[in-house]
C-alpha cells in the first residue's frame, strides 16, 4: 500500500503542477491520473477520488472564465478518458484470467482422464485377472485328475482373457458399457470355479445403460474382493427393483479374515462410490449382525437429470 500512495502522489504532482505553465491545455492529463486512481485504490475510495479529480479540473476551467462549452467539455473529457483507460486495462486483466482459467481447465481435464483410465483399469481388468488366476490354479489341480474338465476350464480362461483384452482396448478409448445380467452370470461361473456356492436373483428389468454399467461394475468389484480377500463358502447376489430404485446386494460368509477384507477406505470401493454418485446412487458395505459381509448399491432406474431431459 505505501508504494501505491507514493506512486499516486508523484503522478498527482505531475498532473496538476504543469497547470501553472500550460493552463487548461494540460487538462487531458487528468483522465490518465483518474484512471490510475481507479486501478490502484479500492472502492468506494477510488470512485470518490475519481469524481474529485473531475470536479477539480472542472472548477479550474470555471475559474478561468472559459466558455460554457469548454467548462463542461473539460471535466467530461477527464471522466471519459479515465473510464476508457480503466476499462481497457481491466479488459486486459480479464483476458489473462480467461487464459489462466483455460489452462487450469485443460489441466483438470487431463487429470480427470487419468483418473478415469486408472479407475476403469482397476474395475474392469481386476476382475478378469483374478478370474484368470483362479481358473489357472483350478486347471493345475485338474490337469492330471480330470483332463476333460481341465480342458473345459482352459476354454473358459481363453474366453475371459479375450474379454480382458477387449476391455483394455475399450478403456483406452472410452468407458465400456456393461450389463448387470451378463455380469451376474459370469460372476456365478467364476464363484463356482472357486468352490463358492452362488445364488442369483436378478429381477431388475431393463435399466438405463449408465445405471446398468454402474451396477455391473459394482458386482464385478464385489466378486473380485470376495475372491481376493475372503474365505467365502457361499454368496448371494440379488438385484431387485423397488419403485424407481434398483438395489443390488452381495452377501457372503467369508469375513472370518476381517483384517484382510478391504474397508471403506479401499480404492476399489471408493471408485464404486464415485461411479454411483454420477448416476445419483449410493454404496454401503460392512459386516452385519448375521456375521456376513454385505455390499449394497442403490441407484435410480434412470440417472439423475435424464428424466428431466426426456420430459423436456
Amino acid at each position: 500500500m505505501p508504494w501505491k500512495a507514493l506512486t499516486l502522489t508523484v503522478q498527482a504532482v505531475l498532473t496538476f503542477a504543469p497547470f501553472l505553465w500550460f493552463g487548461i491545455t494540460w487538462g487531458s492529463m487528468g483522465g490518465i491520473f483518474s484512471a490510475s486512481i481507479l486501478l490502484m485504490l479500492p472502492a468506494p475510495l477510488s470512485w470518490i477520488l475519481f469524481a474529485l479529480v473531475a470536479v477539480v479540473i472542472g472548477g479550474y476551467a470555471f475559474a478561468l472564465h472559459l466558455p460554457v462549452v469548454a467548462e463542461l467539455y473539460t471535466p467530461l473529457t477527464t471522466l471519459l478518458t479515465g473510464l476508457v483507460l480503466y476499462g481497457l486495462t481491466r479488459l486486459t486483466d480479464l483476458v489473462h484470467e480467461v487464459h489462466s482459467a483455460r489452462r487450469e481447465l485443460a489441466r483438470m481435464a487431463v487429470a480427470q482422464e487419468r483418473l478415469r483410465f486408472s479407475r476403469d483399469v482397476h474395475d474392469l481388468l481386476g476382475y478378469s485377472l483374478s478370474a484368470i488366476t483362479l481358473k489357472c490354479e483350478l486347471i493345475h489341480r485338474l490337469v492330471v485328475a480330470n483332463p476333460s474338465r481341465a480342458l473345459e476350464e482352459v476354454t473358459s480362461v481363453l474366453d475371459v482373457s479375450r474379454q480382458a483384452l477387449a476391455d483394455a482396448r475399450l478403456v483406452a478409448r472410452s468407458y465400456r458399457e456393461m450389463s448387470l445380467a451378463d455380469e451376474a452370470e459370469s460372476a456365478a461361473t467364476v464363484l463356482a470355479a472357486a468352490d463358492i456356492r452362488a445364488a442369483l436373483d436378478i429381477r431388475c428389468g431393463r435399466l438405463h445403460p449408465a445405471v446398468d454399467t454402474a451396477l455391473a461394475t459394482t458386482l464385478r468389484e464385489g466378486v473380485t474382493n470376495i475372491l481376493r480377500h475372503s474365505k467365502a463358502q457361499s454368496c448371494t447376489i440379488t438385484a431387485l427393483r423397488e419403485g424407481d430404485t434398483v438395489r443390488l446386494a452381495l452377501v457372503n460368509d467369508g469375513v472370518v479374515d476381517k483384517d484382510r477384507f478391504p474397508g471403506p477406505g479401499g480404492s476399489g470401493l471408493d471408485n464404486l462410490r464415485t461411479r454411483l454418485d454420477t448416476v445419483g446412487g449410493c454404496l454401503t458395505s460392512g459386516v452385519h449382525a448375521d456375521g456376513r459381509f454385505h455390499l449394497v448399491a442403490e441407484a435410480p432406474v434412470r440417472p439423475a437429470g435424464t428424466a428431466q431431459r426426456d420430459n423436456g
